[in-house]
């Protein structure tokens, strides 16, 4: 989907924003902004530091251009996932940030369609909505049913909510790339 320049591109808006954040300067303008990284965009910044999730933060549609869904990503990674405290400066060189730009949601009609190490899901049930990105289930050895009790868990409902009629199960799928880590 992206060059490995427009990859890199967005990894280095990402983390200028991070430092400009932490720095409490104001968020820089990009020109000569690549055609491709111009459009509207869902995605999600995560954070690691020391090969643990440092931050995570992210949006399933655009808050305009990609490259500015991944500067308000990265800010807000960086500063309020309110898991963590808030970065410091000190850290940033340590950061390892991935990017996950989002294709749009898909309703999910039969659970069978799940692929993992494919799909993110997101559960929507009443009030509750909650998302968990691809890698997450690769990451962590789940297979489809514990993807979806931990997507429902992240929803704040009890781990099989996914399984009550009013529960809606959407997917998508993700572009991922992220810097080298950190030795």
């Amino acid at each position: 989907m992206f060059s490995e320049s427009e990859k890199k591109y967005l990894l280095s808006v990402a983390r200028n924003s991070i430092e400009k954040a932490v720095g409490g300067q104001t968020r820089e303008i990009f020109e000569k902004v690549p055609a491709a990284l111009r459009e509207p965009c869902g995605a999600f910044v995560t954070l690691h530091m020391g090969g643990q999730l440092r931050g995570c933060i992210g949006y399933l549609e655009a808050v305009g251009s990609l490259v500015e869904t991944v500067q308000e990503a990265a800010e807000k990674a960086a500063l309020q996932d309110y898991r963590f405290n808030p970065v410091t400066k000190e850290e940033i060189p340590e950061l390892q940030i991935e990017i996950s730009v989002l294709t749009p949601l898909k309703l999910i009609r039969d659970i069978n369609d799940i692929e993992i190490g494919k799909h993110g899901l997101m559960i929507h049930l009443g009030y509750n909505r909650g998302l968990l990105l691809p890698q997450v289930a690769t990451e962590h050895g789940w297979d489809r049913e514990t993807f979806l009790n931990q997507t429902a868990r992240k929803a704040g409902l009890p781990s099989t909510a996914w399984k009550d009629p009013g529960a809606k199960i959407f997917c998508f799928t993700a572009e991922i790339f992220s810097e080298e880590p950190k030795k």
